[in-house]
């Protein structure tokens, strides 16, 4: 999904939306001691999820304990904050860390042992990442063949991260220099991707 992780962290935000959660990408947050930068926030029935998403461009990478032990350090920080205040009308419930590759056997048993949801590509089983954007049809841009990685780049750089995106998006791949038979064969892709 590129050299950063904004597009990951759009894309943990769509796949959240779908399940019916209010969601926002980048958010600064006060904490009791410093200041935070969430990657994704979350709001469902009252309750706040403060995400953190790691994406790592070697696909066999993995994040070890160190990883979630930071992050709960960083939610504990900001959560003691948020409730502790008397504006806010929700509840901040609990930390996750999302990753694109895997947890090492320690991490996982952290996060379980802490109460800190992990979500990774294919962690919890049968309920990851993969199994989330196939069940949802939430597939990135890159998914796409019909398309060159610069072309992918272009669309990520114009903020179109999801396939279905590109439904209404014939202005952006327009935008972008696609003539009007390649802009065809890409949404001819896209509706069979996301069966629309």
């Amino acid at each position: 999904m590129g050299p950063t992780g904004y597009p990951f962290e759009r894309l943990v935000g769509a796949l959240l939306k779908e399940k019916g959660f209010q969601t926002q990408v980048s958010v600064i947050l006060n904490g009791e001691c410093v200041t935070h930068e969430i990657d994704v926030l979350a709001e469902k029935g009252g309750f706040v999820y403060a995400i953190e998403c790691k994406f790592h461009s070697d696909p066999k990478g993995s994040s070890n304990v160190k990883v979630p032990l930071y992050i709960n350090s960083r939610f504990l920080d900001i959560q003691k904050q948020w409730n502790s205040n008397p504006n806010n009308k929700t509840h901040l419930k609990q930390g996750w860390l999302v990753t694109n590759t895997r947890f090492t056997e320690d991490a996982i048993n952290y996060g379980r042992c802490i109460g800190l949801t992990l979500l990774s590509w294919d962690y919890p089983k049968n309920n990851g990442l993969k199994a989330n954007i196939d069940s949802l049809a939430l597939y990135p841009v890159t998914a796409l063949t019909t398309l060159t990685k610069k072309e992918k780049h272009l669309l990520m750089d114009e903020n179109i991260i999801l396939v279905k995106e590109l439904k209404h998006g014939k202005k952006t791949m327009q935008k972008i220099g696609l003539s009007e038979l390649k802009m065809q064969r890409v949404l001819n892709e896209v509706e069979k991707l996301c069966h629309l």
